[in-house]
């Protein structure tokens, strides 16, 4: 069965993204909290420092009041104040300038300079002298960029281990989930692989998930093999009632027959009196009781194949087998009709097509008045077994209930006898027969009265790993 994950309208994208699984959850968690960890360090640096803008303006300042100061004590001497120039370039590996009060270039030291330049004024006593102009050729930002490299550095390193950590932490619930749907969608066969190092309440819920599914397989395994044997074993002593049945009504034919069997206590127009029955209506009463449990068991029996995928898989013409199913039913043969687009042949499990087309016979028989007509035709990649009725057609929303083990439809009462009806098993095996060839059952009224129930099986079986090997005939 097939589950889909549904999302209400309210839902958006990025809310079914952080939903969708438990690794992106801890990967956007993580970030969040990276994210805001950088934060908090960045703002306590800022507070204990000052400010990182104040802090750095007033580093600038200091350096502007020094080369004032140095610069007004030899501005009046041209050679020392050439060499202090020259000096400050080499130590600072920058370009320096000194312009006059009349912003003309006394001298200059290095290339030239760029965009980013500094100009410190030179006074005297308040009288300006002129400036001086530096620039660095490379020139180191403040602290505040240099920080906030590092942290977005150091954040982008942490996030993309945490994407690590949390699949890390996530494969092994992924890998419960897994099996825990294979389990749901009836692969009891599939189980928990987790890594040794992987301890803890998750390998705890790993061992504990793989015990059950063990216990499940075994319980339904004990299951079908009792199914499958006490069916098996039915059939002997039910051939052997039937066997009886059959030279007691010889006996009857040769003359023997008794008088009857006389029942006590039968209420007949309000008197209570004893009621003969003859032998020979019990004998066929039996014989119908025989033939219905012998059905019953067939049931039974490719029910428990199912279950084992125990399918033997033969090259069987579909008009023959539809043919022989209208024989073993006792019906004419010209109700069968095979349209020309049949494909001659089609790999299925001979015994369990039979077994289909049987009961399909059997339902329109006892619900729908009588088969009709039986059609087979190809339909796509598959080949349909339509038997149509002439009886009274569906109710409104019956069509999907037929398929359900122990439904008997609303024509069930007790006024009917209980051969008339069964037990409701037939159709549902036909949905499981179909189901294991690929294909399905459908049940359908029809335009012109009546209904049409049949199954549609694939020209070959699905690939399978666990499915027998095929075993192939030229016949039936």
């Amino acid at each position: 069965m097939t589950r889909c994950r549904h999302h209400t309208p309210r839902e958006g994208r990025v809310s079914r993204y952080l939903k969708a699984r438990l690794q992106r959850r801890l990967f956007v968690t993580f970030g969040i909290t990276i994210m805001a960890t950088v934060a908090m360090v960045a703002a306590a640096m800022s507070l204990l420092d000052g400010g990182w803008g104040a802090s750095f303006r007033l580093e600038v300042r200091r350096v502007e009041a020094l080369i004032d100061r140095q610069f007004a004590q030899v501005w009046g001497t041209p050679a020392a104040r050439d060499g202090l120039a020259r000096a400050v370039a080499e130590e600072l590996d920058a370009s320096v300038m000194l312009l006059d009060d009349r912003e003309q270039t006394l001298v200059s030291h290095g290339p030239a300079c760029g965009t980013r330049t500094y100009r410190v004024p030179v006074q005297s006593d308040g009288t300006a002298l002129g400036s001086v102009v530096v620039c660095f050729h490379r020139f180191r930002h403040g602290g505040p960029f240099r920080v906030a490299l590092v942290l977005g550095v150091i954040a982008s390193v942490l996030w993309a281990a945490s994407g690590l950590i949390s699949r890390r932490l996530a494969r092994p619930l992924l890998e419960l989930s897994r099996v825990a749907r294979e389990i749901g969608e009836g692969n009891l066969q599939s189980r928990v692989r987790l890594d040794r190092r992987a301890a803890g309440e998750v390998g705890v819920v790993g061992e504990t998930l793989n015990d059950m599914a063990a216990r499940i397989e075994k319980q339904l395994a004990d299951q079908r093999e009792l199914l499958a044997a006490v069916s098996h074993e039915l059939r002997t002593p039910l051939s052997r009632i039937r066997l009886l049945t059959e030279m007691a009504r010889d006996r009857g034919r040769g003359g023997e027959e008794s008088e009857g069997v006389e029942i006590e206590g039968v209420e007949i127009e309000g008197e209570t009196r004893p009621l003969r029955v003859p032998s020979s209506k019990l004998l066929d009463d039996l014989d119908r009781e025989v033939m219905e449990i012998d059905a019953l068991v067939g049931d039974l029996l490719a029910s428990s194949r199912i279950d084992f995928n125990a399918l033997t898989v033969t090259r069987v013409a579909p008009a023959d087998a539809a043919l022989r199913a209208l024989e073993r039913a006792g019906l004419d043969p010209s109700l069968l009709e095979v349209e020309e687009d049949t494909p001659p042949a089609m790999e299925v499990d001979a015994t369990l097509l039979g077994r289909a087309l049987a009961n399909l016979i059997e339902n329109a028989r006892a619900h729908g008045g009588g088969v009709e007509r039986l059609r087979v035709h190809a339909r796509g990649e598959t080949i349909s077994f339509d038997v149509e009725d002439g009886g009274l057609g569906f109710s409104p929303g019956e069509e999907a209930r037929v398929f359900e083990p122990f439904y008997r439809g609303g024509s069930a009462s007790a006024s009917e006898p209980r051969g008339a009806l069964g037990l409701g098993l037939g159709l549902a095996l036909c949905k499981r027969i179909a189901v294991a060839h690929g294909g399905r059952a459908f049940a359908e009224n029809r335009a012109e009265g009546g209904a049409r129930v049949g199954v549609e099986i694939r020209v070959r079986p699905p690939s399978s790993g666990g499915a027998p090997r095929e075993r192939r005939s030229s016949h039936a």
